[in-house]
């Protein structure tokens, strides 16, 4: 197994080499900075698995769906579609699917700090375009929910769109820059500008992005149908820093990102049953408002304040369907033109506070967080019984603290408890309902010495029944009448990590360094929420039951070396489950969204005197057997490289260059969570240029 051939590459630093001494740490994934977890920490001193993707690593990766950006993430990965651009959602260590009805909300997601979310039928979960943004961080286990919302068993993605002052250069106060960009597979071309300035205490960013390619193909050369697209999206973003000590900020940021698809898949997830629901044009529109005020108060370490509204709302609207004459109320409305929405406006109060002594600093974050999402839905036909409309209405109070003694022992102790109202329009039987969730938690890590620390962490989560979950029905039909689920259970969570970090410097060179994270968890799942199996001739059902119970354990692996002339990375990541309830003459007791085994190792070289960074990636997956047959999987490996060009002097300073050969060998796989063959060999070539004054 591929477990065995992970530990001998740690076992060998020479094998594992990774980083960047001339790009200030550019590949070094564990030095970096995690905002996401509380108070700002570097990667590998935190006790949670957290990975950081940032804006070097979204330009060499140029990407064109989730699964672009999470590759090589251990325990993240897409699921659904691999090329469709509507088709895709996330999975976390076994969690998160496309085919199942509110899957993605055991996934806390969010831009800029405002939460997003959205599900449909055959549909992916983030539409929004990878040219927004700069940084993409992505917190792995049910730990996430204290600052992300109850119910986050699966972890937290947290998107952050670029700023003005990412591209300004020192001493200069404007700054434009263009931007174009090639696929060789579906002929994808892309053009985008940005305008950034400064002007006294104000900061101004303009942003704009459009992209269109054909159809793509795989490895053997076989059309991959619907991935055909075209999208334009924007970014306005204004920050103001105001008061005498300069110590508050306004920040409003508005982005939208729309998505046209002519003639395309029904079903945008993809697989076999794709065929069957024919094709439409679908229209995508993705919009995440943001205003956020923050007060450090300088001279009061207790406060440093900051509130954010903020409104997300992303649309899909469906018709010219090819199989239109089928479309009738009940299950053949999914043949129905109509258009379905997830708005959800949000309002958020934190506040951090500082305080030490007797060898402790301490520092303890305190919030509370209002949101209310409508969830719309309307066809030719009317109202959907299976996508039901309604109102979710939350209010969450949390606090989590931070206290380090003597810099080596961290505590981090935090709970949040979210009080829901629920509302389901028309539905028939489908009450307005209460509920509560609350998810405690405890963090711990210790320095034995400047190379090892250990951490470990106990959490607990429950994650409160979605407006589909609760309101969804059918009507009788060969099987019985499906009703409205209120007598649903909270999902509930509990989950334990443990691992260790090592860091060491001058190890073979002068200079070089290597750092290296392991991670072993246990996630204990009950009341699982699943379909309610139909006898024909037998009575109503509910639409859904607790009928689930699961196990989820595994380990991680993150490591990276880095050298004056070259680089390493590598991540494994080995994900067990276990259904505790499995079906009659199952096959499995393995859950159908666990991934196979998987490891990734980069390694790379710097030549900064040709101001180049090339490298080649490889990705090994291993042969998985599920219960079902759609997610179990062959074994296959791909080939990446990259190389790129940036020099910083002369008339070609601003210029950035960056080239990369995805599945060199055009190798033809499928990975086992998704639903259709990978892409096949993809050039892409990527030029930007930025003028300042």
């Amino acid at each position: 197994m591929i477990s065995t051939f992970a530990i001998a590459l740690v076992a060998s630093p020479a094998a594992a080499q990774d980083a960047t001494a001339t790009d200030g740490g550019v590949f070094q994934m564990l030095g970096r900075i995690i905002f996401g977890a509380g108070t700002a920490k570097v990667a590998i001193d935190t006790p949670q698995a957290v990975t950081a993707r940032e804006q070097a690593d979204l330009d060499r990766a140029q990407p064109n769906t989730i699964g672009d950006v999470l590759k090589g993430i251990p325990g993240v990965q897409a699921t659904g579609s691999s090329a469709r651009p509507l088709g895709q959602a996330f999975n976390i260590r076994g969690i998160g699917n496309t085919e199942q009805t509110a899957s993605e909300a055991r996934i806390a997601v969010s831009v800029d700090g405002a939460p997003k979310f959205f599900e449909q039928y055959r549909l992916g979960s983030f539409f929004g375009d990878f040219e927004l943004f700069k940084r993409v961080e992505v917190l792995r286990g049910p730990a996430s929910s204290t600052l992300y919302g109850a119910g986050a068993i699966g972890g937290a993605i947290a998107f952050t769109t670029r700023d003005a002052g990412d591209f300004l250069e020192d001493g200069k106060t404007t700054t434009l820059r263009f931007k174009s960009g090639y696929n060789s597979n579906g002929d994808t071309r892309k053009l985008g500008v940005i305008f950034a300035t400064k002007q006294g205490n104000a900061e101004y960013l303009g942003s704009l992005n459009y992209s269109s390619g054909g159809e793509i193909k795989d490895g053997g050369g076989t059309v991959l149908a619907g991935t055909a697209h075209e999208s334009m999206s924007g970014l306005l973003k204004g920050k103001w820093t105001l008061g005498q000590d300069e110590d508050q900020s306004l920040t409003l940021s508005l982005s939208r990102t729309d998505t046209d698809l002519d003639d395309t898949l029904v079903a945008q997830t993809g697989g076999a049953a794709a065929a069957f629901f024919g094709t439409a044009d679908i229209h995508s529109v993705d919009d995440t408002v943001s205003l956020k005020w923050n007060n450090s108060f300088a001279n009061n370490p207790l406060l440093d304040l900051s509130v954010q509204l903020s409104y997300t709302n992303t649309t899909v609207d469906k018709s010219n369907f090819s199989l239109g004459m089928a479309c009738a109320p009940g299950q053949s409305q999914v043949l129905c033109e109509g258009d379905f929405g997830y708005a959800t406006t949000t309002l958020k109060v934190e506040n951090t506070a500082e305080f030490g002594g007797g060898g402790w600093d301490n520092r303890v974050i305190a919030g509370v967080q209002l949101s209310r999402q409508e969830r719309s839905a309307h066809s030719s036909v009317g109202a959907y019984s299976f996508h039901p409309q309604g109102t979710d209405t939350k209010v969450g109070i949390y606090a989590q603290g931070e206290f380090v003694y003597d810099e080596r022992l961290t505590l981090i102790p935090g709970v949040r408890i979210d009080f829901g109202q629920f509302s389901a329009g028309d539905i028939a039987g489908g009450l307005d309902s209460d509920d509560t969730a609350i998810s405690p938690k405890l963090a711990v890590m210790y320095k034995i010495n400047d190379s090892f620390s250990v951490f470990g962490s106990l959490a607990h989560t429950e994650r409160m029944p979605t407006l589909d979950e609760r309101y969804s029905t059918e009507a009788t039909s060969t099987l019985p009448e499906r009703l409205a689920s209120m007598g649903l259970a909270k999902e509930e969570a509990d989950s334990v990590e443990l691992g260790f970090t090592f860091k060491r410097q001058d190890l073979l060179s002068d200079g070089d360094s290597l750092q290296l994270k392991l991670t072993g968890f246990h996630n204990d799942l009950k009341n699982m929420i699943a379909t309610t199996p139909r006898l024909p001739g037998g009575p109503a059902v509910p639409y859904y039951s607790n009928i689930t119970a699961a196990e989820l354990w595994g380990a991680e692996l993150e490591a990276s070396y880095d050298a004056d002339r070259w680089f390493s990375n590598l991540s494994w990541s080995k994900v067990r489950t276990k259904n505790k309830n499995p079906a009659v003459g199952a096959i499995s007791t393995t859950l159908p969204d666990t991934p196979a085994e998987a490891i990734s190792l980069t390694i790379g070289a710097k030549l900064p005197a040709q101001h180049l960074n090339i490298g080649w990636t490889g990705y090994y997956y291993d042969n998985i057997k599920t219960s079902s047959a759609t997610t179990t999987g062959d074994s296959y490996q791909t080939h990446d490289m990259f190389v790129k060009w940036s020099p910083d002097e002369g008339v070609l300073k601003g210029l950035d260059v960056n080239f990369a050969v995805e599945n060199m060998f055009d190798e033809k796989y499928k990975n086992n969570l998704a639903l259709d063959n990978g892409v096949g060999r993809n050039y892409k070539l990527s030029i930007a240029k930025s003028v300042s004054w």
